[in-house]
């Protein structure tokens, strides 16, 4: 079932969703089996799966060290295929323009269509390591919303190199990703607003934001975004602080602000497991505001854990 008919069939009642990222090569699935029963208790609808672009890694050879390019964590399409079947859930792989071809995405969607996953996240991606800026690989996409328009495409039967329109047309429900304190490359939120606008318009059904902290930003957002003419359902995506270099590396990474309350109650503790709990409750809180004010989806980040979205979601749903 598509994400926005699980929206629709809900009536008005906040669902739970999380995300997961594949395991590093040479690891059993079994650990990600692990972290996901727990949470199956709060019957979500669809997890979402994260993909990995490439990255370069240097190997030793004849006493010299050798660039080697390769993906850590392969396996997003085989895994949302052994969730669908071992949970019977739906399933979100995540589509990237970085490091992949038009053909390689091709490819990929066929393989989406014929497990019958009938979602996707269309996102640009990240640049590499080595990457100033983000740099498209060659003969891929540049944005998101060209992926959108080739997702789209194949949903009216329109192949690439193919002249004549396919009999066999896939039916992708299309999500994209949103930002309540803008894209990090963005001059400004409205600019990141039109940006945004262009996803919807060129065949997004649905967004998913990226974390915050405080959720007047993302009320903000979404009240800008529906003056700005983008309708379709806005799901927050939140993360609870796990850590106390969280206090660094989330404002650092992903160019969000954190509030000054949540940041003095995280420098008074004293081990990982006071600030773990601290996250845990300003989470919870954050949570209840939001099913409040009747958001579709309360959408967790996890990372890979679950033992803390699982205290959130027991004090949420």
């Amino acid at each position: 079932m598509k994400v926005t008919e699980h929206i629709k069939k809900a009536n008005g009642k906040t669902l739970f969703s999380f995300e997961i990222i594949p395991p590093k090569k040479g690891k059993n699935i079994q650990e990600l089996y692990d972290n996901i029963d727990p949470l199956m208790e709060f019957k979500p609808p669809f997890i979402d799966v994260t993909t990995s672009r490439e990255e370069y890694v240097y190997v030793e050879k004849e006493g010299l060290l050798d660039r080697q390019i390769t993906r850590m964590r392969p396996g997003t399409v085989g895994i949302c295929a052994a969730i669908k079947h071992k949970y019977n859930v739906d399933t979100v792989p995540h589509v990237l323009c970085g490091g992949f071809t038009r053909e390689e995405t091709e490819y990929l969607l066929v393989d989406c269509h014929y497990l019958g996953i009938e979602n996707v996240m269309a996102l640009r991606g990240d640049a590499m390591n080595h990457q100033k800026y983000f740099e498209p690989s060659e003969g891929g996409h540049n944005y998101a919303s060209d992926l959108v328009k080739q997702i789209k495409n194949l949903n009216q039967g329109k192949y690439l190199h193919d002249v004549i329109e396919a009999d066999h047309k896939s039916d992708f429900c299309i999500g994209v990703a949103g930002y309540p304190e803008k894209h990090l490359e963005a001059p400004s939120l409205k600019s990141d607003l039109k940006r945004l606008k262009e996803k919807v318009d060129a065949g997004a059904d649905y967004i998913v934001t990226q974390m915050f902290f405080d959720n007047s930003k993302f009320f903000k957002f979404v009240e800008d975004a529906r003056k700005m003419g983008i309708n379709v359902p806005i799901i927050p995506g939140i993360k609870p602080i796990a850590v106390k270099r969280h206090l660094q590396i989330l404002p650092q990474v992903f160019k969000i602000d954190l509030p000054e309350e949540l940041i003095l109650e995280v420098e008074k503790c004293k081990t990982n497991a006071e600030v773990r709990q601290v996250g845990v409750e300003w989470c919870i809180a954050q949570s209840k505001e939001l099913v409040d004010a009747g958001v579709p989806t309360v959408h967790y980040y996890s990372m890979g854990k679950s033992s803390n979205i699982q205290q959130i979601a027991a004090g949420v749903f």
